[in-house]
């Protein structure tokens, strides 16, 4: 089993230690919000700030997730469009970009040339739990080359409890040996951890938080899905946010980076950033990142439009 865990009773007696059952891990999602304030964590950005505090996000540390404009790089089926795409969102001032896809045609060393005559840098990565050894030493290889500082895993779902804790340890693990590159090892969320019920009322995200091991993987919230995951749990949408800072204060694991991707009101679709009704300056105001990711699955006019956007919002928001 994980790191000495057994099962489900071992979750439970974690659980306990930190003062939580399995159904009420989230009780306290919608009190106090707005008054939580602990010190910044070591070699991180600052974390959590005063509410009096008047801050903008660092223009350095703003990405865009590759995954918004794949239709824009030619893909799937090709890479026509992949050095315009890369030359306009690098013309609109991004000085870094999070990985996705592959190398459209290139290898590591090729596309990291690419990028430094463009003046930006692919610091991220969303990757899978590789396959074998050598796959893991490629991936860590490659990203090492390109310089990036974080690799991502992007997506899991099972119903299964066992499923959640193998691919627990398997991150640890994977992290461990991301270290001596240089790499910091994360999990991206969506909205299914937090109401898959895996037995018992124990969700993924408990497996999760409980299992990870907070000295080797962070997380990259992506603050869209975790609104969603509280909607999907029956809050209002006001409350739904709430449910995402506490969510992102009460993780064990640290939380260094964040998908910014907003929702629409009327039917919960993607937003364009400043379109839906996320809010931006609470989150950020609860908890400040290394890296803000723009991200729009579905963009609302064209990828490009979207990326302007999403920059011109970042640049422009205060909190």
């Amino acid at each position: 089993m994980c790191y000495g865990y057994d099962g489900e009773g071992a979750l439970r007696r974690s659980l306990a230690e930190r003062g939580l059952s399995r159904r009420s891990l989230f009780a306290g999602a919608l009190a106090g919000v707005a008054g939580l304030a602990v010190a910044g964590s070591a070699g991180a950005a600052p974390a959590h700030a005063a509410a009096s505090a008047v801050r903008r996000v660092p223009p350095g540390r703003i990405s865009i997730q590759l995954w918004t404009v794949r239709s824009a790089l030619g893909w799937p089926g090709g890479n026509a469009g992949y050095d315009d795409t890369l030359q306009a969102i690098a013309g609109m001032g991004y000085p870094r970009v999070e990985q996705a896809l592959g190398y459209f045609g290139r290898t590591a060393a090729e596309l990291r040339a690419f990028y430094d005559e463009l003046g930006i840098r692919a610091s991220s990565s969303h990757d899978g739990i590789a396959s074998s050894p050598a796959a893991l030493t490629q991936k860590l290889e490659n990203a090492a080359t390109l310089g990036q500082r974080f690799i991502v895993v992007p997506f899991l779902s099972s119903g299964s409890l066992s499923a959640w804790q193998r691919w627990a340890e398997q991150m640890n693990a994977e992290a461990a040996a991301a270290r001596p590159y240089g790499l910091a090892y994360g999990y991206h969320n969506h909205a299914h951890e937090y109401t898959t019920d895996l037995g018992g009322g124990v969700t993924p995200w408990d497996v999760l938080t409980t299992e990870l091991d907070p000295a080797l993987v962070h997380l990259e919230i992506d603050i869209y899905w975790a609104v969603t995951g509280g909607v999907n749990r029956g809050l209002t949408d006001a409350e739904a946010i709430d449910f995402a800072v506490e969510t992102i204060l009460t993780a064990p694991q640290q939380v260094r980076q964040y998908h910014v991707k907003d929702r629409h009101a009327a039917g919960g679709d993607m937003a364009d950033l400043g379109a839906g009704f996320i809010d931006f300056e609470k989150v950020f105001a609860a908890h400040q990142v290394e890296e803000y990711i723009v991200e729009n699955d579905s963009p609302d006019v064209s990828p490009l439009q979207t990326a302007q956007v999403g920059w011109d919002y970042l640049r422009a928001l205060r909190f």
